[in-house]
């Protein structure tokens, strides 16, 4: 795995492996990576092995712990739309905060 690249996570077990890779690439050990997110160790485990339902706000707090950052985009590829459906609805909710 090449790092400071865009990675495809399609679903859970691929965040545990980019976890994992991350964690050793970085040299961590379980139990470090645990202290550093505020989890226990069998949460890593459980997460590197592709637990499908980890709490979000861990997940995230364990990528930002590895210096990752979740950046979500639409597939067109899929969807077959040149637009952004999901842009135009995070704009309305920002514009009705402001």
């Amino acid at each position: 795995m090449t790092w400071g690249r865009n990675m495809n996570i399609r679903n859970c077990k691929d965040v545990g492996l980019l976890v994992r890779e991350r964690r050793r690439a970085l040299g961590l050990d379980q139990r470090e990576l645990a202290r550093m997110v505020g989890v226990t160790r069998a949460w890593v485990i459980q997460i590197e092995k592709g637990k499908p339902r980890a709490e979000l706000a861990l997940v995230l707090r364990t990528l930002t712990a590895l210096g990752l950052v979740a950046d979500v985009r639409e597939d067109r590829s899929r969807t077959g739309r040149q637009g952004s459906e999901i842009d135009a609805a995070i704009d309305a909710v920002r514009r009705k905060r402001e």
